[in-house]
């Protein structure tokens, strides 16, 4: 059946900082800051509306020559962000991540409720645990070590 992103919630926690679209964008920078995570979902009545990330920040903002203690979240996030299931599998994720050009995915459990949120970074240090486990159980065997 393959790893899933549940794996992945499991083992870093489900942890979701949001922002309302009110936020102005100086405020959002703070908690990217104070949280150390490098996007926020923006929310309202429980409802995704979209995702704000460093990279909003320096397309939307900067290079646009914006305040960022005047505009609001709502005017610079990515509207309708991609969401994916727990359910989803590990490398459907790494599609969708590598096709769509995104670094970080809201995750929604089977009832549309949002249980977390994984960046590309959670993906590959999975797989790279994930195979570095592999490797040693194929050398235990090949060793005669194997249990």
């Amino acid at each position: 059946m393959g790893a899933r992103v549940r794996n992945i919630l499991q083992a870093k926690g489900h942890a979701v900082y949001s922002i309302s679209p009110e936020t102005t964008v100086y405020e959002a920078l703070e908690v990217l800051v104070s949280r150390n995570v490098g996007a926020l979902l923006v929310t309202e009545n429980d409802r995704i509306l979209g995702i704000f990330s460093e990279r909003d920040y320096a397309r939307r903002v900067i290079l646009k020559g914006r305040s960022s203690r005047e505009t609001p979240i709502r005017d610079i996030m990515t509207e309708n962000p991609i969401v994916m299931k727990e359910d989803d599998s590990i490398e459907d994720c790494m599609v969708k991540m590598t096709d769509k050009h995104i670094r970080h995915l809201p995750i929604t459990d089977h009832a549309d409720r949002l249980v977390g949120v994984v960046s590309i970074g959670d993906l590959v240090k999975f797989i790279i645990d994930e195979q570095r486990t592999i490797i040693q159980s194929l050398e235990g065997y090949i060793n005669g070590t194997h249990q």
